[in-house]
């Protein structure tokens, strides 16, 4: 890829990063100003290989990083012991094949992976083979899940 483009054009794209440019600008920016066109993934690596990160991406790691840890303080200010509660994350991208996936830790500390695929139905991939939560612990997970959800914008 890097190949195609001269020093020039990779002056502008960084000039571009520097100005908080998404990759969907970039994108836009390449085609409009300098008649080269490019896919959205061509842009994305084309910054890969320039190791530039766009804003719109430092911002969205960061969120991600943060809403962890978001979630965690809320936890904790509602229970002063996280232990025997069941907590749910939401990744920001589903898994392949999903609508919506993420993580819980039951009561007992057990983690699983949860998903919703197309049709609405839950599933629930556990880290250690053959466990299953107890009816409370799941009860307790569609509650949670529900209110993240909820919380999220998703319902």
């Amino acid at each position: 890829m890097n190949k195609q483009l001269d020093e020039k054009t990779k002056q502008k794209v960084i000039e571009w990063i520097n100005q908080g440019f998404s990759v969907a600008q970039i994108q836009k920016k390449l085609a409009e100003e300098l008649n080269i066109r490019l896919t959205y993934m061509e842009v994305k690596l084309l910054l890969a290989d320039l190791d530039l990160v766009p804003k719109d991406q430092e911002s969205a790691d960061q969120k991600k990083s943060q809403a962890p840890t978001q979630q965690q303080n809320q936890q904790a200010q509602q229970s002063p012991t996280n232990v025997g509660t069941v907590t749910v994350t939401v990744d920001e991208y589903p898994q392949p094949g999903t609508v919506l996936s993420g993580r819980v830790t039951f009561s007992d500390g057990q983690r699983a992976d949860w998903y919703m695929d197309e049709m609405g139905r839950l599933g629930i991939a556990p880290e250690l083979t053959g466990y299953r939560p107890s009816e409370d612990d799941l009860k307790k997970f569609k509650s949670a899940l529900q209110n993240e959800l909820a919380r999220l914008g998703y319902l």
